[in-house]
Protein backbone atom coordinates (compact mmCIF):
# COMPACT_ATOMS: atom_id res chain seq x y z
CA UNK A 1 0.00 0.00 0.00
CA UNK A 2 1.22 3.35 -0.80
CA UNK A 3 -0.03 6.75 0.59
CA UNK A 4 1.43 10.00 -0.94
CA UNK A 5 0.54 12.34 1.31
CA UNK A 6 1.02 15.44 -0.85
CA UNK A 7 -1.59 17.94 -1.10
CA UNK A 8 -3.31 18.54 -4.66
CA UNK A 9 -2.48 21.50 -6.82
CA UNK A 10 -5.69 21.08 -8.16
CA UNK A 11 -7.29 22.25 -4.63
CA UNK A 12 -4.44 25.12 -3.69
CA UNK A 13 -4.18 26.53 -7.17
CA UNK A 14 -7.45 27.70 -6.97
CA UNK A 15 -7.74 31.21 -5.16
CA UNK A 16 -11.04 30.82 -3.82
CA UNK A 17 -10.00 27.99 -1.72
CA UNK A 18 -7.97 30.18 0.28
CA UNK A 19 -4.79 28.18 0.24
CA UNK A 20 -2.69 30.66 -1.54
CA UNK A 21 -0.83 33.11 -0.67
CA UNK A 22 0.07 34.03 -4.33
CA UNK A 23 -3.35 34.63 -5.28
CA UNK A 24 -5.95 36.83 -2.76
CA UNK A 25 -8.79 34.98 -1.61
CA UNK A 26 -11.13 33.93 1.13
CA UNK A 27 -8.89 32.67 4.13
CA UNK A 28 -10.81 29.70 4.48
CA UNK A 29 -8.27 26.67 3.49
CA UNK A 30 -11.04 23.67 4.19
CA UNK A 31 -10.40 20.60 1.67
CA UNK A 32 -14.05 19.66 2.75
CA UNK A 33 -16.17 22.76 2.38
CA UNK A 34 -18.50 20.72 4.88
CA UNK A 35 -15.86 21.60 8.05
CA UNK A 36 -17.33 24.09 10.06
CA UNK A 37 -13.35 25.35 11.00
CA UNK A 38 -11.92 27.81 8.37
CA UNK A 39 -8.20 29.34 8.82
CA UNK A 40 -10.14 32.85 9.47
CA UNK A 41 -11.59 31.61 12.83
CA UNK A 42 -7.80 29.82 13.93
CA UNK A 43 -6.00 33.35 13.08
CA UNK A 44 -8.97 35.66 14.85
CA UNK A 45 -9.82 33.50 17.59
CA UNK A 46 -6.80 31.71 18.82
CA UNK A 47 -4.51 33.15 21.60
CA UNK A 48 -0.76 33.86 20.94
CA UNK A 49 0.64 30.74 22.24
CA UNK A 50 -1.56 28.43 20.59
CA UNK A 51 -1.17 30.09 17.35
CA UNK A 52 3.28 30.61 17.98
CA UNK A 53 2.42 26.44 18.92
CA UNK A 54 0.62 25.73 15.81
CA UNK A 55 2.96 27.83 13.54
CA UNK A 56 6.08 26.04 15.02
CA UNK A 57 5.00 22.35 15.18
CA UNK A 58 2.73 22.04 12.36
CA UNK A 59 4.91 24.70 10.44
CA UNK A 60 7.82 24.24 11.29
CA UNK A 61 8.33 28.10 11.33
CA UNK A 62 10.96 29.61 13.39
CA UNK A 63 9.87 32.78 14.14
CA UNK A 64 6.31 31.42 15.23
CA UNK A 65 6.74 33.54 18.25
CA UNK A 66 7.31 36.54 16.37
CA UNK A 67 4.70 35.97 13.67
CA UNK A 68 1.91 34.92 16.27
CA UNK A 69 3.09 38.48 18.30
CA UNK A 70 2.26 40.59 15.04
CA UNK A 71 -1.16 38.49 13.98
CA UNK A 72 -2.76 38.95 17.28
CA UNK A 73 -1.73 43.05 17.46
CA UNK A 74 -2.94 43.47 13.64
CA UNK A 75 -6.41 41.93 14.36
CA UNK A 76 -7.14 44.33 17.36
CA UNK A 77 -7.28 46.38 14.68
CA UNK A 78 -9.35 44.17 11.89
CA UNK A 79 -9.96 40.35 11.51
CA UNK A 80 -8.16 38.71 8.75
CA UNK A 81 -10.51 37.87 6.39
CA UNK A 82 -8.05 37.18 3.32
CA UNK A 83 -5.03 35.48 2.31
CA UNK A 84 -3.29 38.54 1.00
CA UNK A 85 -3.34 40.29 4.15
CA UNK A 86 -2.38 37.26 6.36
CA UNK A 87 0.70 36.60 3.45
CA UNK A 88 2.10 40.18 4.41
CA UNK A 89 1.47 40.47 8.03
CA UNK A 90 3.33 37.21 8.15
CA UNK A 91 5.76 38.34 5.84
CA UNK A 92 6.84 41.45 7.70
CA UNK A 93 6.79 40.10 11.30
CA UNK A 94 9.60 38.27 9.79
CA UNK A 95 11.35 41.17 8.19
CA UNK A 96 10.39 39.85 4.72
CA UNK A 97 8.29 42.25 3.11
CA UNK A 98 6.96 40.79 -0.66
CA UNK A 99 9.06 43.47 -3.00
CA UNK A 100 6.30 45.36 -4.97
CA UNK A 101 4.69 43.26 -8.34
CA UNK A 102 5.05 40.16 -7.21
CA UNK A 103 4.25 37.94 -4.19
CA UNK A 104 5.51 34.43 -4.73
CA UNK A 105 8.80 32.86 -3.81
CA UNK A 106 11.66 34.43 -4.90
CA UNK A 107 14.63 32.06 -6.61
CA UNK A 108 16.08 30.20 -4.50
CA UNK A 109 13.55 30.77 -1.30
CA UNK A 110 10.26 30.05 -0.36
CA UNK A 111 7.52 32.58 0.49
CA UNK A 112 7.68 34.20 3.92
CA UNK A 113 4.67 32.78 5.01
CA UNK A 114 4.51 29.32 3.58
CA UNK A 115 5.20 27.23 6.83
CA UNK A 116 2.47 29.68 8.83
CA UNK A 117 0.13 28.70 5.51
CA UNK A 118 1.47 25.24 5.79
CA UNK A 119 0.30 25.34 9.55
CA UNK A 120 -2.88 26.53 9.14
CA UNK A 121 -4.48 24.13 6.68
CA UNK A 122 -3.11 21.03 8.77
CA UNK A 123 -5.28 22.40 11.46
CA UNK A 124 -8.13 23.43 9.99
CA UNK A 125 -8.44 20.07 8.11
CA UNK A 126 -7.19 17.91 10.99
CA UNK A 127 -4.65 16.41 9.22
CA UNK A 128 -2.82 14.58 11.97
CA UNK A 129 -5.62 13.12 13.23
CA UNK A 130 -6.99 12.12 8.94
CA UNK A 131 -3.34 10.62 8.46
CA UNK A 132 -3.71 8.31 11.32
CA UNK A 133 -6.70 7.46 10.81
CA UNK A 134 -5.46 6.79 7.71
CA UNK A 135 -2.36 4.44 8.75
CA UNK A 136 -4.62 2.48 10.94
CA UNK A 137 -7.21 1.62 8.02
CA UNK A 138 -4.21 0.80 6.26
CA UNK A 139 -2.60 -1.67 9.15
CA UNK A 140 -6.29 -2.94 8.89
CA UNK A 141 -6.37 -4.18 5.35
CA UNK A 142 -2.72 -4.83 4.41
CA UNK A 143 -2.26 -8.71 3.40
CA UNK A 144 -0.07 -10.67 5.98
CA UNK A 145 3.76 -9.61 4.26
CA UNK A 146 2.50 -6.55 2.52
CA UNK A 147 4.20 -3.47 2.58
CA UNK A 148 3.36 -0.01 4.16
CA UNK A 149 5.16 3.18 2.49
CA UNK A 150 4.05 6.62 2.83
CA UNK A 151 5.79 9.62 1.01
CA UNK A 152 5.51 12.98 3.37
CA UNK A 153 6.77 16.27 2.97
CA UNK A 154 7.06 17.59 5.70
CA UNK A 155 8.24 16.82 9.37
CA UNK A 156 4.56 17.32 10.61
CA UNK A 157 3.44 14.20 8.05
CA UNK A 158 6.91 12.51 8.62
CA UNK A 159 6.90 12.25 12.37
CA UNK A 160 2.84 11.23 12.35
CA UNK A 161 4.35 8.21 10.33
CA UNK A 162 7.32 7.28 12.17
CA UNK A 163 5.58 7.25 15.64
CA UNK A 164 2.56 4.75 13.78
CA UNK A 165 5.60 2.71 12.50
CA UNK A 166 7.42 2.35 15.97
CA UNK A 167 4.35 1.79 17.79
CA UNK A 168 3.67 -1.21 15.27
CA UNK A 169 7.20 -2.32 15.42
CA UNK A 170 6.98 -2.38 19.37
CA UNK A 171 3.67 -4.22 19.38
CA UNK A 172 5.36 -7.00 17.07
CA UNK A 173 2.92 -5.70 14.17
CA UNK A 174 5.63 -4.66 11.69
CA UNK A 175 8.86 -6.85 10.43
Amino acid sequence: LLMDLGASSLQLDRPERGFSFAWDGPLDMRMDPRRARTAADIVNTWDEGDLADLFFHEGGERGARKVARALVEARRRAPFRRTRGLSEAVAIALGKPIRSGGDGPRRGSIHPATRVFQALRRAVNEEADELEAGLAAAREHLAPGGQLLAISFHSGEDGVVKRFLAEGARAGEWV
